[in-house]
């Protein structure tokens, strides 16, 4: 069993680095009073929205994915065609089938790659996909992971309706994952469903008409995005500071060890009030949603990016990722950011990732996975 434990010694999946992508077209609040029946200070006053991003009428979310994807790389120095895999968080996929991912390493480069969506419910995808990913690379089978999210939110709009339509923008962000040093990356991780507020947040399938009449479609035909704004908000301040604080308890940390909380970017005054709860000031968090509106699954990582290029998060920082949403869903991940020199060198990875070292003997688990290096843990 020694050779065992030699070739599978204890790794951490670190996010290597975050690529965004966010469409040209800035569309102000000023720009929905045309269309809408709102007003820009009632926005701004209630939502904390300012602009948001639109997507082209050309792009869709494979577009805006393999752009984020492509950023990422660039940041890591690494090429597309060096990915293993390609998971992509999404609710707006370009088809219904194949999985958005193919286009997306298609439209990438990252040709090679395997691929498959995740469909967490929109914006608990920031956590929830990132997940998904970092467990198979923690499996050995990959070397790199990619986890991108994206959604052209903008598309499932009825313009009608502003309760919605005054939240979402469109972009993407991409998780590149490698493994890294034991005790640094991605640690104890949550995740949990409440399927009992299912109408809160939803992208619904109804037929609806315009004002005169006519029937409505959106980007996805009869799928339109409906909002509960006050059920999603009393499920996110009522919820999210206790399943925080359950995270914290189980990774044995307090708050105050906490260098940075990136949050969904669902609502300003929300953030605000979570972080009231949790008991922290703002000074501990990266807002951006005045700019971007509410990205979905993206949100968190364009947080975390936000972060890292202002100077707000360093390696060695503790952060804890938050991401909430339709389900009603919740997610979070406490992370030990990495620097560069917490990788582990590719000479090593070729080494401990090669095809021939997966042992197919009798083993138990614990022999190949000790569960004090187990990169996420998931209570219910």
């Amino acid at each position: 069993m020694e050779h065992l434990r030699e070739r599978t010694r204890p790794r951490g999946v670190g996010i290597r680095s975050i690529g965004r992508y966010l469409p040209d077209r800035v569309v102000s609040n000023a720009d929905l009073e045309r269309i809408l029946l709102t007003r820009d200070d009632w926005i701004r006053e209630n939502i904390g929205v300012r602009t948001r991003r639109m997507a082209a009428d050309d792009q869709w979310t494979s577009d805006l994915g393999a752009a984020a994807l492509l950023d990422a790389c660039a940041r890591a120095g690494v090429r597309p065609s060096e990915v293993d895999l390609v998971v992509c968080g999404t609710y707006t996929p370009d088809h219904m089938a194949p999985p958005t991912a193919m286009l997306v390493i298609d439209k990438s480069g990252a040709v090679g790659a395997a691929g498959f969506d995740v469909n967490s419910g929109a914006c608990p995808g920031g956590v929830f996909a990132l997940d998904v990913g970092a467990k198979y690379l923690a499996s050995g089978q990959y070397r790199r992971v990619a986890v991108v999210l994206a959604d052209v939110s903008t598309r499932t709009m009825d313009w009608k309706d502003p309760g919605p339509a005054v939240i979402f923008g469109d972009g993407a962000a991409c998780y590149l994952l490698e493994p890294c040093a034991p005790g640094l990356g991605i640690g104890t991780t949550l995740l949990r469903s409440d399927p009992s507020a299912y109408q809160a947040v939803r992208v619904a399938r109804e037929q609806r008409t315009r004002r005169d009449g006519t029937r409505l479609s959106s980007g996805f035909g009869d799928n339109f995005s409906t909002l509960d704004g006050s059920a999603v908000h009393g499920l996110a301040v009522g919820e999210v500071p206790p399943f925080v604080a359950e995270l914290l308890a189980a990774a044995g940390r307090e708050v105050e060890d906490i260098d940075l909380f990136a949050l969904h970017q669902a609502n300003l005054y929300i953030v605000r009030e979570i972080m009231a709860a949790i008991g922290v000031p703002m000074d501990r968090t990266v807002v951006n949603i005045e700019k971007y509106g509410n990205t979905s699954g993206a949100s968190v990582p364009l947080v975390l990016r936000e972060a890292e290029d202002t100077g707000r998060l360093s390696p060695g920082d503790q952060v804890v990722l938050a991401a909430f949403g339709s389900g009603f869903s919740m997610g979070a991940a406490l992370v030990r950011w990495c620097g560069p020199e917490d990788f582990t060198p590719e000479e090593f990875a070729r080494e401990e990732f090669a095809p021939e070292k997966v042992a197919t003997e009798n083993f138990a688990p614990e022999d190949l996975a000790p569960e004090e290096f187990a990169p996420t843990g998931i209570r219910s």
